[in-house]
């Protein structure tokens, strides 16, 4: 077993930013269709809610918690909103240039980037990509200020609960968040190339069990034991010997590597293993583990 070692380089992580906004609308069929680009996202805070415990009591102790349900909501704050978000805000245009407010809201999928940094490589690090369904927004402020010597554009903001859609083998979920560092590069471009659309496929937002069928994580596969299958380091050497499992594809400091004795690290140093599941595989237990070799 390794040492625990803190603040290593390249192991100070951190989260930032938001881009790559998209808007999906639901069709009558319930499938999530027509995406298109959200400019101008200032901030997206994710409030999840629920899973309080209730204690229940008998035999003069406390017996057991019961957990309530775990909802999920959001908040988005922007500059500005694609004009087909004015149905999902209740507004309705019976002729162009015309909106008349207080009409049904429309519920709409929701995609958003944030970037994942390391105290090496910076935001260039990787990032993470959040689905989100079942999206409601609610009756939102809009405060209109007038122009002075120090003007600032509006920030509008919208505040939205979810309906969790089905996942097979799982509980129902809203949202499902991919890390770009921990997928294969060709999986993770199939699946943008749906969110994001290609040449004659439009962007649309895939189901959760669609999602996982990409990166080949269907509850139907084969499961690993991780902890029966993974490498092994001798912190004399530096040496890393990775196991040759079938269904594992092993990494070693964000690079591909084979099976095998790998090349020992420097003293004082340290090397990330990740283990990432081919298709059809899933892994159960610990994916990632950090070696050090001391000085």
């Amino acid at each position: 077993m390794a040492t625990l070692t803190w603040d290593q380089t390249g192991q100070r992580m951190y989260e930032t930013g938001v881009d790559h906004g998209v808007l999906f609308q639901v069709d009558e069929a319930g499938e999530y269709v027509d995406g298109v680009a959200w400019n101008g996202l200032t901030t997206v805070t994710e409030s999840p809610s629920g899973a309080e415990a209730s204690p229940q009591y008998a035999d003069n102790i406390k017996y057991l918690n019961l957990i309530s349900v775990e909802n999920f909501g959001c908040t988005i704050e922007a500059y500005y909103y694609p004009p087909e978000f004015e149905e999902n805000d209740g507004s309705a245009s019976p002729t162009a240039g015309v909106s008349v407010g207080q009409q049904p809201r429309k519920p709409f999928g929701f995609c958003y980037r944030t970037q994942k940094g390391n105290d090496t490589q910076g935001n260039n690090y990787g990032y993470k990509l959040h689905l989100v369904w079942g999206c409601l927004a609610a009756p939102s402020e809009k405060a209109y200020a007038t122009v002075n010597d120090s003007p600032e554009a509006i920030t509008f903001s919208w505040e939205f609960s979810t309906t969790p859609v089905p996942v097979t083998g799982l509980k129902p979920t809203a949202l499902l968040v991919i890390d770009s560092r921990k997928v294969a590069n060709d999986d993770l471009a199939a699946l943008e190339a749906i969110l994001y659309g290609s040449e004659g496929d439009d962007p649309r937002l895939p189901t959760p069990d669609e999602v996982l069928d990409v990166f080949g994580t269907g509850l139907t596969g084969v499961n690993l034991a991780m902890a029966a299958n993974q490498p092994t380091f001798n912190a004399g050497t530096g040496v890393i010997t990775l196991p040759n499992v079938t269904g594992v594809q092993w990494q070693v400091n964000g690079a591909d590597a084979a099976p095998g004795a790998q090349p020992a690290i420097d003293a004082d140093s340290t090397a990330e293993v990740t283990a990432r599941e081919a298709e059809g595989y899933n892994l159960q237990g610990d994916t990632t583990w950090t070696f050090y070799r001391p000085a």
